[in-house]
């Protein structure tokens, strides 16, 4: 049964430990699934990744940072995406189109309706089946990527991929600005609560695995008997 999951949310919500708890969970079930991330993903969008994360890369505008956002997204879609789905697998996605709509809509003041026009071109118009946004206080999330950062480096180790800690350019914008992001998310999912699932990202790890675990077996079984 395939089923498309994303999760959004602030920086430091726990989206990346969270996505792979939730392969985890399911592959354990005997589920296919493909787990990925925005940006990147593919080996065109991680190029594509290094260029938007770089913290030296501060002359990036918003109008440029959204398209490359949005051409690592296409990539992803026609190489990854569309290929697993069709192949009936459970793909969940680390950030996906909605985030592009908080970021640079909320956060940078973008027009709204025009990011959403870009977004139909990147994807063909895939939407995910269900969204998680992690939500907790912008100060909390940003306090928990500086002390994962110090903890990794204190290790002798930098930030990983598969540790989703990466202190980049997007978290050094100032506080207001990921404030508007998590407002953008809140009202995002308030506009598609058939999709979009809301969990508090400040619960124990373990707690909110189950949650979410919990959550995307019941829409599993949902589609399974209305496909059935």
């Amino acid at each position: 049964m395939s089923i498309f999951v994303t999760l959004e949310g602030p920086e430091g919500s726990g989206k990346s430990t969270q996505a792979r708890y939730l392969r985890n969970d399911l592959q354990a079930r005997g589920c296919s699934v493909i787990l990925t991330r925005e940006p990147g993903g593919t080996s065109i969008g991680e190029k594509i990744r290094g260029v938007l994360l770089d913290i030296g890369n501060s002359e990036i505008s918003p109008v440029t940072e959204a398209l490359l956002y949005l051409a690592s997204r296409s990539q992803l879609v026609e190489e990854v995406l569309r290929p697993a789905l069709s192949s009936k697998d459970v793909v969940i996605c680390d950030r996906y189109a909605d985030s592009t709509l908080a970021y640079q809509g909320f956060g940078h003041g973008l027009n709204l309706d025009e990011l959403r026009a870009v977004n139909f071109l990147a994807t063909g118009g895939l939407e995910p089946d269900l969204t998680f946004c992690l939500d907790l206080p912008v100060e909390t999330g940003l306090q928990r990527r500086r002390r994962a950062l110090e903890s990794l480096l204190q290790n002798g180790r930098q930030g990983e991929p598969e540790d989703g800690v990466e202190w980049n350019r997007l978290d050094a914008k100032e506080v207001e600005f990921h404030r508007r992001v998590r407002m953008g998310y809140l009202e995002l999912a308030a506009l598609n609560p058939e999709r979009w699932v809301v969990v508090d990202a400040l619960l124990p790890e373990q707690d909110l695995r189950g949650q979410i675990r919990e959550i995307v077996l019941r829409r599993l079984k949902r589609e399974s008997t209305m496909r059935s």
